[in-house]
């Protein structure tokens, strides 16, 4: 038919195999980082100019734009600042629903990042709730942020709202 039609209708969706390969070649600043989860640890960088520590850091600080070349290595504790609990399926899912990403601040940090929360039901979850990293067996781990299993709560009372409301 002239429209793009036909007897049946509109096409509207279409199954079709698909893949996506690349490969991540990390800066410096991302391969000392990627090294010392290989390490067991998290190893963020601090700006000379306004003293901000990033983890995973970039290299450069985001506000003033000048090299960060401090390695300081974090402790395994944090908070989480904001959450999400997932309760759609989806393919080639590898961890039952429901589960819980948050974004967690390393002690000293001052860049969150995701991370799988566990050992918590998902209604007891909170914005502030202290938690550490849950690391694989150190034969298993590899310069990847899968060297963290997940984050668990530390038992620690939570952290005051003011701490972390700048990082929400």
């Amino acid at each position: 038919m002239a429209d793009g039609t036909t007897d049946q209708g509109p096409v509207t969706m279409l199954a079709t195999p698909i893949s996506l390969d690349f490969e991540f070649t990390p800066g410096v600043a991302q391969s000392k980082f990627l090294r010392g989860l290989e390490r067991g640890e998290f190893l963020g960088q601090r700006c000379g100019t306004c003293g901000q520590v990033y983890v995973p850091s970039r290299g450069t600080c985001p506000t003033d734009g000048v090299a960060t070349t401090e390695d300081v290595v974090l402790g395994n504790s944090g908070t989480v600042t904001t959450y999400c609990v997932v309760n759609v399926p989806f393919a080639g899912q590898a961890i039952e629903i429901p589960y819980i990403c948050a974004q967690i601040l390393l002690d000293g940090a001052n860049l969150s990042f995701m991370g799988l929360l566990q050992e918590i039901p998902t209604d007891q979850i909170r914005m502030g709730m202290r938690v550490e990293a849950v690391w694989v067996d150190e034969a298993e781990l590899i310069p990847s942020l899968a060297s963290v299993k997940y984050f668990r709560p530390n038992g620690e009372p939570d952290a005051d709202y003011d701490t972390y409301k700048e990082y929400l």
